[in-house]
């Protein structure tokens, strides 16, 4: 409540000097408050540009120690795994995610050997970067079967808790997954695994870049808008949260980030819980490529990751988490 006016309540006052600005500030971001992705790749010494997202790239196993080196070095709490598959190790079932062998678990081996708990290990727990038609389940007569889904997205679960993962992050949008997942980790001793459930996953138009970067983008057929949310729902997105918090979820995502963060504000307000925002490729790309061009300014990313800040997010998934000495004033 505004108890002055003016000429005596004077708000530019506390704007006048950076020092007084710094002061007053109601939102900051630092390295803590970020997640990085990492894009992997079959082969050796292999860094290879995605022509849809400026400065990202794909990393062969051998080559990711100099990302998480500097992502180590920039404080960032964790990395996010996504794998791009060979298409012929993928099939209609996504066998490829319970390989022991696949990208997603040699790469957890390998940091967990080199880096122990320097930083932590996130992996998507899905199928589409895994499946001939693209879809994050079980396809039968163009629909995404659910409970047939959550019984490979268990095994996949249990398999990267056992190769190291810290954090499951199940994207898929199965209704109920996360209570089977939380129970069969239980189950095994994985009590202390924490799942960060992708509990308000829209059907964007936005995820365009991410999809061809994991491999999936030609090969899916038709679209995910019966599994994933219908972007006109507001009310939806609580009802999506409170169950998989009752089913065990330890944190919740938002995704995209900056188109929906009105619902990171409402989750955030109604649940009290970690709230995960997830800045997503075709954000990221279009954002990097009106720098490139000289549209917008460079400081106009710092502005974009603190808008997600300020509507409640905890922590964000952003591809501009390996640039951060560059970002972060």
């Amino acid at each position: 409540m505004i108890t002055g006016k003016y000429p005596n309540l004077r708000l530019r006052r506390n704007r006048k000097n950076s020092w007084s600005r710094r002061l007053v500030a109601e939102n900051n971001l630092s390295a803590n408050d970020f997640i990085l992705p990492i894009f992997l790749i079959e082969g050796k010494n292999k860094t290879q540009p995605i022509k849809s997202m400026p400065d990202v790239f794909r990393y062969s196993i051998d080559n990711i120690g100099k990302i998480i080196d500097r992502a180590i070095k920039n404080q960032v709490p964790m990395v996010a795994l996504f794998p791009n598959s060979s298409k012929k190790l993928k099939d209609n079932l996504g066998s490829e995610a319970l390989n022991e062998n696949n990208l997603v678990c040699r790469a957890i081996r390998y940091i967990k050997k080199r880096y122990k708990n320097k930083i932590g290990i996130m992996c998507d727990v899905a199928l589409d970067p895994y499946t001939s038609h693209g879809h994050d389940g079980i396809l039968k007569s163009g629909y995404v079967l659910n409970d047939e889904t959550i019984d490979i997205l268990i095994d996949q679960s249990l398999l990267q808790a056992e190769m190291g993962c810290d954090v499951l992050a199940p994207s898929d949008m199965m209704d109920g997954r996360i209570g089977k997942i939380r129970s069969a980790l239980d189950k095994k001793n994985f009590k202390n695994v924490q799942l960060l459930s992708y509990a308000v996953k829209y059907a964007s138009n936005f995820y365009g870049p991410f999809r061809d970067a994991v491999g999936s983008k030609t090969s899916l057929k038709g679209d995910k808008k019966t599994y994933q949310m219908d972007f006109k729902n507001n009310d939806e997105a609580l009802r999506e949260v409170a169950l998989d918090i009752k089913e065990g979820a330890d944190m919740v995502m938002v995704k995209p980030g900056l188109p929906y963060l009105d619902i990171i504000k409402t989750i955030k307000n109604n649940f009290k819980i970690p709230v995960f925002a997830y800045q997503v490729s075709g954000e990221y790309s279009m954002l990097a490529n009106a720098i490139n061009k000289k549209i917008i300014k460079k400081d106009a990313i710092y502005e974009n990751l603190m808008s997600f800040k300020r509507a409640g997010a905890n922590a964000i998934v952003s591809y501009y988490a390996d640039r951060l000495n560059e970002i972060l004033p």
